[in-house]
This record gives C-alpha cells, structure tokens and sequence, in this order.
C-alpha cells in the first residue's frame, strides 16, 4: 500500500484516543475504528504513521499491529487466547532446568528461581520444578491462580500478555514484565538463558541471530505497548 495522505494526527473520541489520516478516523485491518485507551498510545502509533514513506510498510509499526490485533482479534477470541496464553504455566520455561552442566544449572537458578519466588508471593501461585526430561506437574490450584490473573486483563494488555509469553516461552515472564518486575532487556535475557549459554561455547550462526532479534523485537514492542498503555 503506498501512502496517500499527508497528515497524522490524534484526537479525542468517544471511549478513547483515535488517530486520523488527513482528517479521516484511522481504522483497523478488520474495518474497525482504531479507539486507544491513552493518549500516549495514540501518539505513539501516529508517529508510526507519520514515519512511513512513499510506501506504507506494516513490520514497522509494531504498535499498530499489536493495537488492532487487540481490536480485532483478541476482543473476539477473548476466551481463546485466554486460554492459550494460561496454558503456559503448565509447561513454563522457568521450571524446566538442566541437570548439567553445574554452571548452566546455577545460571538458571540464579535467574529463573527469583521469578518462580516472585510469582509465588504476588498471585499465590507456587511452581513445582523439574530437571532433565522429568516432566513438572502443576497443581490445579497454581494453574487456576494463573488462568485468573490472565483472564483479568483487558485486551490491550491480554493481547501483549500473549505476545509475551510466546515470545519468550514463559507465562511468569511476560507477567513479570507485566508487572514491571523486568524490563524488555532482562525478560529477553531470562528467556533466552539456554540459547544464550550455547551461544557462548559454541557460537552463532546466521539463523539463530535473525531469529533472536526477532524475538527481542517482539518482546521490546509488547514491552513499549504497555508502558504507552498506563500513560
């Protein structure tokens, strides 16, 4: 799609922020009317707009997209993505360790133990943890704890939430992050601590950096998302 208006702007409208095109009321991939919950966020994704060129170019305006996925989709499969998003705390990347070598296995209690700790004492939702191939069985009532507190988010937030937690593997993460217990950086360096490991002894190839830089990516934009969404 080339870019056919000149203007980018926001503006008060009913139940939000909007951003308008030459005028005209920005709406969403699936024809909906673009309705922001902060200013902020309105700014931020018409800056989006503003920044595009001769042609309108989708994979950067991150924003944007996880926006009217919110708007689109998530409002419309709310209990599915619930769902999906839940269902990760029964296999959280957090509580699988390696039972060698003793370096790796210090390094993932070391980072991974506080956020188990921390999800504990905030949602009274202790996670059992496994090594090697073993897998970890969760108690139903961990299990519920988490489906409540991702059921309990709005769209904006669930839709990021979601992002999050398949970005990095880990429901505890993308709560953490959430929560404001980890910024883009850590919650990126926590879930890639396996990946990260090998790295280092054996090295990178191109894959693996086009493929990590995807995911920092993805976890830095929901990151921003819900900055802009408490401004």
């Amino acid at each position: 799609m080339r870019r056919a208006y000149t203007r980018v702007e926001t503006r008060k409208v009913d139940g939000g922020w909007g951003v308008a095109l030459d005028g005209r009321p920005m709406r969403t991939p699936g024809k909906n009317e673009l309705v922001l919950p902060s200013e902020a966020l309105a700014a931020a994704i018409a800056a989006e707009w503003d920044a595009q060129r001769e042609e309108i170019r989708p994979a950067t305006m991150p924003l944007f997209r996880l926006a009217a996925t919110a708007i689109d989709h998530t409002a419309a499969r709310r209990d599915l993505i619930v769902a999906e998003t839940a269902n990760y705390a029964s296999t959280d990347l957090v509580c699988y360790r390696a039972d060698h070598p003793p370096t790796l296995m210090a390094r993932q209690h070391a980072v991974w133990q506080k956020l188990i700790d921390w999800a504990a004492r905030r949602y009274g939702a202790p996670l059992a943890v496994t090594s090697g191939i073993v897998p970890a069985r969760q108690t139903p009532a961990t299990l519920g704890a988490f489906a409540a507190i991702v059921a309990a988010q709005d769209e904006f937030r669930l839709t990021a939430l979601h992002t999050l937690t398949a970005a990095c593997g880990s429901l505890v993460i993308g709560l953490a992050l959430l929560d404001g217990r980890l910024d883009a950086e850590s919650a990126f360096a926590a879930s890639q601590l396996d990946e990260t490991f090998q790295i280092e002894a054996w090295g990178e190839d191109a894959e693996a950096v086009a493929r990590r830089r995807n995911i920092a990516a993805d976890i830095a934009a929901a990151a921003r998302f819900i900055e802009l969404l408490s401004c």
